[in-house]
């Protein structure tokens, strides 16, 4: 199977008890709508390659390790849009979950899809408590506090926003937290993937930075001009877009090399540069570093 339909999959085999028969219908609902379809998969993506570049010796625990990432992401999305904190009407091109089930249905949602993820890792590796300890960890700190995505939200509550400290957590961590489980799950040494994941996850961070400036909402999706309307950090903001393009380049650059030696190092290179490049917003075409 291709990656991303080992992806969709495993998504829907987590989904299939979690939204079950017995469960609450308009949870059941709300659950599905918040996975399906996704977005690029762009995490649970990486999570697979890495896995792959070292040798993907355990191809059905790698997919439980992106599953468990994916979920966790769309959680975040669930979970930012709520009128507590971005209050956006628009997620992937359709309603948010809490415009479409309402709020209260909406917290669950995240909440539950939150367990999911650490129930599918529990589900794959209750023979391996050690790769079970391992991937836990990871991925709680990924999402967890002081540095994972949760921490990244709160910054948002703070009198003063450090760019670096948010935009590590609100957006990196989560792709630190895939290429780490990416290579735990094929039975390696995780923490020489760490730079990877950094670099991917700044990349990203400040290429969504340049689309909250330069792109519509029709385009992306979602609401655009959130960063301004609240007073947020913002590469494109601070940086210029020319500098922004230009930092967003050069990290390209970074990811490619900070790939550890393994079997499909190369292999792995080039997807990521295909990957990377992909976050440009093409209007950037028109713009001198």
């Amino acid at each position: 199977m291709q990656p991303s339909e080992r992806i969709e999959a495993a998504l829907e085999q987590a989904m299939a008890e979690a939204a079950g028969r017995t469960a609450p219908p308009l949870l059941a609902g709300a659950l599905r709508y918040a996975v399906f379809p996704g977005g690029h998969r762009i995490r649970p993506q990486i999570v697979l390659a890495v896995a792959r570049a070292c040798g993907d010796r355990d191809a059905k625990g790698a997919d439980a390790a992106a599953t468990a990432i994916e979920l966790l992401h769309c959680a975040s999305l669930v979970h930012d849009d709520l009128p507590a904190f971005d209050n956006a009407d628009l997620r992937r091109g359709k309603a948010a979950v809490h415009v479409a089930y309402g709020e209260p249905i909406a917290v669950l949602t995240g909440d539950a899809l939150i367990v999911l993820a650490f129930e599918t890792l529990a589900r794959e590796f209750d023979q391996d408590s050690r790769k079970l300890a391992r991937l836990t960890n990871i991925v709680a700190k990924a999402v967890g506090s002081p540095s994972g995505i949760v921490a990244g939200q709160a910054w948002e509550s703070e009198a003063a926003v450090p760019l670096v400290d948010y935009q590590r957590a609100k957006t990196g961590a989560l792709f630190v937290g895939a290429t780490l489980a990416g290579a735990a799950s094929a039975g390696v040494d995780p923490e020489p993937w760490r730079a990877l994941g950094q670099a991917i996850g700044e990349a990203y961070q400040v290429a969504d930075d340049l689309r909250d400036v330069l792109c519509d909402a029709e385009e992306l999706g979602k609401p655009i001009g959130q960063d301004a309307r609240r007073l947020r950090p913002n590469a494109a903001a601070q940086l210029g877009v020319g500098g922004a393009k230009a930092r967003l380049s050069g990290l390209v650059d970074a990811a490619a090399a900070a790939i550890p030696p393994c079997p499909g190092a190369e292999e792995l290179r080039t997807m990521i540069r295909a990957q990377t490049q992909g976050f440009f917003p093409k209007q950037l075409a028109r713009v001198a570093a």
